[in-house]
């Protein structure tokens, strides 16, 4: 650390950096009282005038000092409203009592008569108080006032963002894991009962899940993940999907490939997308008396991503409430990561008919943040 490092740390360090604030304060003022910045200080540097000057702004400072450091903690802070209105009036008015001797003792030291220094005779001494400690006292505290509660007005701004992002970043990790376990779950237990009834399949699948799980756990941990990459993530899945499933159904799945070079270029949130297609696989009718199918669709047009996802109900599905609560922390938990990373910058429509049940998602990518919350 240099040295002229360590003197600014040991300036801030005892707040010894007030002292020229001060200063610059009371020579702004005689400055303009006097109406010449050049006759300010030769007034205070170079005149009678300099312990007149001291007075003020070592009294003034200390007013100030015991105001914000003592009386607004002890009272103000507290609800003691009476208590410190009283305390602060009678601060201003030692304060202002206490800087007029420095004006007997300017004219002592340089050997001046009172009268020919001042203009006034040697008992004004209320009268310097009124016309002149008095108002310069309730200037300097109601300045040193301002300052102090705006400065604590923005430093309480600034911990309510982050307290606000803390809860936002301790909510979407909270979500996503969540959002883990519930896939593992359905996956393994399907892979469980397969291996008992096709052991080929389950081998495929355990396969494909092994590859899911490593993009789980090491490619996607960032806050957002090329668009490309989540896609490559959703065919995987649905392959996985299409592999357990026992009964017959159709099967439409439409992803633009290849993706252009802009669309490559695009982020997005991992695991936005997949409870949308694990909702439909779930849920999706499995009656040998109807056509049961699903329908997975993902569109680009410029930064905008639309996707529908629909399967077939049965007439004895439940409505698309308790799908929702069914469903479990699948969609509810997509919904809130929606509302949290894609404030007003995203559309989702849930269609519930008797026969079907269809959501279309449409999402600006860029949305975004530039620094989005960090979710591992």
């Amino acid at each position: 650390m240099s040295s002229y490092t360590a003197f600014l740390s040991w300036l801030y360090r005892y707040k010894l950096y007030h002292i020229p604030f001060w200063f610059v304060y009371h020579y702004v003022w005689w400055s303009i009282s006097s109406g010449s910045p050049l006759k300010a200080a030769d007034n205070i540097f170079f005149s009678p005038y300099t312990f007149k000057f001291l007075f003020y702004v070592l009294f003034q400072a200390i007013g100030v000092y015991v105001n914000l450091y003592y009386l607004l903690p002890k009272f103000l802070e507290k609800g003691k409203y009476t208590a410190y209105l009283v305390s602060v009036l009678l601060t201003i008015l030692v304060t202002s009592f206490l800087i007029i001797p420095g004006y007997y003792v300017s004219a002592w030291w340089n050997g001046i008569p009172f009268e020919e220094l001042f203009g006034m005779p040697a008992n004004s001494f209320m009268h310097f108080v009124k016309t002149n400690s008095l108002p310069s006292t309730v200037a300097s505290m109601t300045l040193a006032m301002s300052i102090k509660l705006g400065k604590n007005w923005l430093e309480s701004q600034r911990r309510a963002q982050i307290l606000e992002k803390e809860k936002l970043e301790t909510e979407l990790k909270f979500l996503k894991a969540q959002f883990n376990p519930h896939f593992l779950f359905n996956t393994i237990n399907s892979i469980f009962v397969l291996i008992h009834k096709n052991p080929d399949r389950a081998s495929e699948s355990l396969a494909k899940f092994s590859h899911l799980m490593r993009y789980q756990l090491y490619e996607c941990n960032a806050p957002q993940i090329p668009l490309d990459q989540e896609l490559l993530y959703l065919e995987n899945f649905i392959e996985l999907e299409e592999l357990r499933m026992e009964s017959d159904f159709e099967l439409s799945v439409y992803f633009p490939t290849p993706l252009s070079s802009e669309a490559k270029s695009m982020m997005i949130a991992p695991f936005i997308l997949m409870p949308f297609v694990e909702n439909a696989f779930k849920h999706v009718s499995q009656s040998p008396e109807q056509v049961n199918w699903i329908t997975i669709r993902l569109t680009l047009r410029e930064n905008i991503l639309s996707f529908h996802v629909g399967n077939s109900r049965s007439s004895l599905e439940k409505n698309a409430h308790d799908i929702l609560q069914a469903g479990g922390l699948g969609l509810k938990n997509v919904q809130r990561r929606l509302d949290l990373l894609y404030p007003q910058k995203h559309n989702l429509d849930i269609v519930d008919q008797t026969d079907r049940f269809e959501i279309t998602l449409a999402l600006n990518l860029e949305a975004v943040s530039e620094a989005p919350l960090v979710v591992n």
